[in-house]
């Protein structure tokens, strides 16, 4: 990891406001639009099958997450990725809630198939449960490590030659064959629902203003970690956790990443 190239990443989000095209689920639409225009970006959250084809258009890129699903959703999700492919946009995956139902893993097997995803990125129960549909979740929660899913993690980049983020205590990227471990963040995150899928829509926005695929998602875990510790400083609660975190994403600086990586070190 090199604090330049992720300050870097980040002024490109800040000057181009890249359009991210989410299509997203009920629990989490308003804080990861927040999320997007609090790092610099443009979100948008269109889910009608009439028009996200259109909104695709404009875009930089696509977030599809399946959090919330429903019939018509996952079509619209379908619909848009195909387009984001004629268009060679960058498509991220959120499988929420892989492993949990048949019904959810039937729906990730078919958004991965036919969407073909540039990023995939879930917690290690999820990412598992891609690779082997007999794993279980509890709900939308991971019951093992990230790092017991790294395995899993490299063999589905490596099957749909993408990128696959494992998020947690420890996150880890991989195409594959590299692999980074990102371990930026506060257990604080883990009380404010949505923090995963922020991530998520935060990726959308990194590997829309950079070409290196790896290197953005690197950088947007980074981010994300970073700013979890900044604004776990200043809460009191998760209620806090969630201000001081948009908070703190708005304002974060080069200064700030440098000196997150001095106290690593």
């Amino acid at each position: 990891m090199n604090p330049k190239m992720i300050t870097e990443n980040l002024e490109a989000i800040r000057k181009n406001s890249p359009l991210v095209h989410n299509i997203t689920n009920y629990v989490v639409m308003n804080n990861t639009a927040n999320a997007l225009l609090a790092i610099g970006a443009s979100p948008v959250m269109a889910h009608a099958q009439e028009e996200v084809k259109d909104m695709v258009g404009i875009a930089s890129a696509l977030v599809l997450n399946m959090g919330t699903l429903s019939k018509e959703w996952v079509e619209s999700m379908i619909i848009a990725g195909l387009r984001a492919n004629e268009r060679k946009i960058p498509i991220v995956f959120d499988p929420v809630g892989a492993g949990a139902t048949a019904y959810r893993n039937e729906i990730a097997t078919r958004i991965i198939n036919n969407c073909n995803p540039e990023i995939i990125r879930g917690n290690a129960s999820e990412i598992m449960a891609l690779v082997n549909q007999e794993m279980k979740t509890k709900g939308v929660d991971s019951v093992v490590s990230t790092k017991s899913a790294l395995d899993s993690a490299k063999y589905l980049a490596q099957l749909h030659e993408c990128i696959v983020v494992i998020s947690g205590e420890v996150d880890y990227i991989t195409d594959g064959n590299r692999v980074e471990r990102v371990a930026f963040g506060n257990s604080m995150m883990e009380k404010v629902t949505g923090m995963g899928c922020t991530a998520t829509a935060l990726l959308g926005a990194f590997i829309a203003t950079n070409d290196n695929l790896f290197e953005a998602a690197v950088n947007g875990m980074t981010v994300m970690g970073i700013t979890g510790e900044l604004a776990s400083a200043k809460a009191n609660g998760p209620g806090s956790m969630q201000m001081h975190f948009l908070d703190c994403l708005y304002k974060l600086s080069e200064v700030e990443i440098e000196q997150a990586f001095c106290t690593v070190e």
